[in-house]
């Protein structure tokens, strides 16, 4: 089987007011039995079995969740733990995490869906059974995985914003199967993610960081002023920043996402390629926000591609900063400045960023030549035309409608 596909719906819940009271009741405690783990895992306990027989009692006698929130609980903070782990391995720091957000997790044992447009919620007393806030029209959002017996429901999230209760329905549904070959006669755009530059494309296309790490500087600012302050009025309205913090991300990520695709469609590309991301890249100085965005929106060009027939591929992330994307020259003095690339071989002078993003581009056109199931072969797209590693440049045809930037290194 292939990797799965999977998509968030999100959905307003209708709810009475006693409903609404059991369901705070169980965010509450559900946040309590987080911390609680967090507590007794922290600094020497993140996997999830382990910390489940360190903290199931504790989380039992100390909240009134019931033992399959407690689970899931317990799973959130040891993944909470092992993000903090990795930042630390990568000599970057990381404090104790602290579960503030108004959200409880649900899966298949605390939710069930039904097929009259209601969803029945485990709480800390009695199950609640919540209308979903549906669209009326057949082609709304959520009909095309509620009506799709192809998808199915997977783990969600409730959530409260200015005293709405949202209902994150995750879906999930088998990818192709990957014994089909792979056409490999395809379009590569390749894509670099950074800081200063949150995307940059082998088509010259940027996406400056200011924007985001502005509002991130003032977000974060204005944290550290309410949680100097203490009181109960600050620490409310500290949830209600964080919440702003996280929902402004979300939509820049969204929207970055969305250039991307578009970007790739505009040139006629089959693939989009990113570097692999398993370890950000240890030149990344960026703050955790950014770190989180690029998983993020790598996770949401995946799905967003997928809708309009495009592929997308992560490739090995080694030396391509510090590679001439012109003569393959690898050289760490290529790299004079931060956003600034020059070749010490064939004098290349480039953006640092555009420079790598032609790179990845390139890495995956030569992974795809080089695969067992390859069925044709590959081009970089640039801004001017494509590129294969064996022909070289070929400019775009006549009424081709870009702007002529690149030029071939022949």
């Amino acid at each position: 089987m292939g990797d799965d596909i999977y998509r968030t719906a999100v959905t307003r819940l209708e709810v009475s007011t006693k409903q609404q009271v059991l369901l705070e009741e169980t965010i509450t405690e559900y946040k309590r039995g987080c911390q609680i783990a967090t507590n007794l895992g922290w600094a020497n306990c993140s996997d999830k079995s382990a910390l489940q027989a360190l903290a199931y009692d504790d989380i039992r006698e100390q909240t009134g969740l019931r033992s399959q929130h407690a689970i899931l609980a317990i799973h959130a903070a040891a993944e909470a733990i092992s993000g903090c782990e990795r930042r630390l391995e990568r000599g970057q720091s990381a404090s104790k995490p602290r579960f503030t957000s108004p959200t409880v997790q649900y899966d298949s044992r605390t939710m069930t869906l039904f097929e009259d447009g209601t969803v029945s919620l485990s709480t800390t007393e009695d199950r609640v059974r919540c209308s979903l806030a549906l669209p009326e029209a057949d082609d709304g959002y959520q009909w095309q995985f509620l009506d799709d017996d192809r998808w199915n429901v997977t783990e969600s999230s409730l959530t409260v914003s200015d005293g709405e209760y949202y209902l994150h329905l995750g879906f999930r549904r088998p990818a192709t199967d990957p014994s089909e070959p792979i056409a490999e006669d395809r379009t590569v755009l390749g894509v670099d993610l950074g800081v200063e530059n949150i995307a940059v494309t082998s088509t010259a296309r940027f996406v400056p960081g200011g924007e985001v790490k502005h509002a991130v500087d003032e977000f974060e600012t204005v944290r550290g002023e309410l949680q100097q302050t203490g009181t109960r009025s600050a620490h409310r309205t500290l949830q209600s920043v964080s919440g702003r913090q996280r929902r402004y991300l979300r939509d820049f990520v969204h929207r970055v996402a969305n250039d991307i695709v578009e970007e790739a469609r505009r040139y006629g590309c089959t693939t989009i390629a990113f570097e692999d991301l398993t370890h950000i890249r240890e030149e990344t100085t960026g703050s955790w926000e950014h770190q989180w965005a690029f998983r993020r929106l790598v996770q949401y060009v995946k799905y967003k591609a997928r809708d309009v027939g495009i592929g997308v591929r992560q490739v090995p992330p080694a030396e391509t900063s510090i590679r001439c994307s012109e003569c393959g020259h690898t050289a760490k003095d290529n790299r004079p400045e931060r956003t600034r690339f020059v070749c010490k071989e064939c004098k290349t002078e480039a953006n640092a960023d555009y420079n790598a993003a032609k790179n990845i581009g390139l890495r995956c056109v030569r992974r795809g030549q080089q695969s067992s199931r390859r069925t044709g072969d590959g081009r970089l797209a640039l801004k001017s035309g494509t590129v294969t590693p064996t022909s070289g440049f070929s400019p775009y045809p006549d009424g081709f409608e870009v702007e002529f930037t690149d030029k071939s290194s022949g």
